[in-house]
């Protein structure tokens, strides 16, 4: 019987180690040997780095409106909740109800139990006109689950100061633009944390279905750094 060529041995000898290697990338995971590495989402807006792991990001500052059923509504109200944030106003005849169509259309995608924490505010650029009485009628027009979906209101200085400083987005009034108002067609992502952590085209099924992931991908973040937090104080 011949030997086998030296290339084949050297084959063999070299498979081994490398089968033994994909054996325990396999299954690691599952033995608690290894740690799972996730992908988590970008901080927007100014930040400020106080030391090697240590940054300090942007948030967003603390509001105070009126909701479609007249009601006082403020930051405090969506403490500990993620938000999905646009600027709109009922009488656009342009981007608005697509962008009104894709919100809708996004509420009834998260609509479960695992998104209990999820809230939908939009604001109006209109408050003149767009009263809560015409909210209201608006969001019922819409199929709004208010309980979920706030349409606010305010002081129109108070809505544009929110808009340009707090969300980064155009918000106002504007004679040059169609229908007079500008407003930016984003939907902004907000973690619980109030750090902003993605932008959206909202007249785009597309990126609305991306923002959709991307809050599934917000929650396991959270679950990912409370069970690190766990580990560190255990």
């Amino acid at each position: 019987m011949r030997p086998a060529p030296r290339w084949k041995k050297f084959a063999i000898l070299g498979g081994i180690p490398l089968f033994i290697l994909l054996l325990f990338l396999f299954f690691a995971p599952a033995l608690g040997l290894a740690k799972h590495r996730y992908a988590f989402l970008p901080y927007y807006g100014p930040k400020e780095v106080n030391a090697p792991g240590d940054t300090t990001y942007f948030t967003v500052p603390p509001f105070a409106f009126t909701d479609q059923f007249g009601r006082p509504f403020s930051d405090r109200d969506v403490e500990g909740r993620i938000l999905v944030v646009d600027f709109f106003f009922t009488r656009c005849t342009t981007i608005c109800p697509r962008m009104t169509r894709q919100m809708q259309q996004l509420q009834l995608k998260l609509d479960d139990e695992a998104f209990d924490d999820v809230v939908f505010l939009s604001h109006t650029v209109d408050p003149e006109n767009d009263t809560a009485e015409v909210l209201n009628a608006y969001a019922r027009r819409h199929q709004a689950d208010t309980a979920r979906w706030k349409f606010l209101t305010g002081p129109k200085a108070d809505l544009y100061l929110l808009g340009s400083e707090g969300y980064f987005l155009a918000a106002r009034e504007d004679v040059m633009a169609p229908d007079g108002f500008l407003h930016s067609e984003m939907f902004v992502l907000v973690d619980k944390d109030r750090h902003i952590r993605g932008y959206y085209d909202g007249t785009s099924t597309a990126e609305v279905g991306r923002l959709a992931g991307d809050i599934k991908m917000l929650l396991k973040e959270e679950k990912v750094r409370r069970r690190e937090a766990a580990e560190r104080s255990s």
